[in-house]
């Protein structure tokens, strides 16, 4: 049986949440909010035309971002509404209503791997009890050789990083180097958030 994310639970508790959330996040871009610092970090790890994905894309602002530079773009999300407003706002991307922690792109006719994978907006924080690992595990299984994982989250949020650091290592990978913000600033024990890299062990 699956387990739902704590986002389903949340939204199960309050089903306007969903909807909620995409309004923010389109009054914030139509305020002129910088929303796109994620995607400029992924930007720089790989060549113009990279295959990237967004794991966890809510209404899709990564990923339409990305795509926008010159990536291919795919974006994935549990929450059917946000993927509803992904499609209404980007048209032209791809996006996939699907559980991390059962990730298969090949059931929906994608096939090819990715360059990068980028999981923002505290996605591992709403992740059902006992599935980080399952998610990481999914997450390397659609990645190119070479491939790496660019992973961020408040470390207040109930997810521990010596918890994730523990996920990433059951899952096959490792961390390459890691930042407290998307702008590179150094992580320290204590830093309220955590950007880390990740790749194939």
């Amino acid at each position: 049986m699956r387990t739902p994310s704590l986002w389903e639970d949340m939204v199960a508790q309050r089903p306007e949440h969903s909807v909620w959330y995409a309004t923010r996040m389109r009054t914030m871009a139509a305020e002129g909010a910088d929303l796109a610092g994620e995607a400029r970090f992924v930007d720089a790890m790989v060549p113009r035309g990279a295959r990237i994905l967004d794991a966890g894309c809510g209404p899709g602002r990564v990923a339409a971002a990305l795509t926008a530079v010159g990536h291919t773009a795919v974006g994935v999300d549990v929450d059917p509404v946000l993927i509803e407003a992904a499609r209404e706002d980007h048209p032209d991307g791809t996006w996939v209503v699907g559980d991390l922690a059962e990730l298969d792109l090949a059931a929906h006719e994608i096939t090819d791997p990715f360059d990068v994978i980028v999981c923002a907006g505290n996605v591992m924080t709403f992740l059902g009890h006992g599935t980080h690992t399952s998610a990481l595990e999914r997450m390397r299984a659609h990645l190119a050789p070479e491939g790496r994982i660019a992973v961020g989250f408040g470390t207040s949020r109930g997810y521990e990083p010596e918890a994730f650091f523990a996920d990433v290592e059951a899952a096959g990978l490792r961390t390459d180097v890691r930042f407290s913000t998307w702008d590179l600033r150094p992580y320290a024990d204590g830093s309220d958030f955590l950007v880390a890299i990740l790749s194939a062990a």
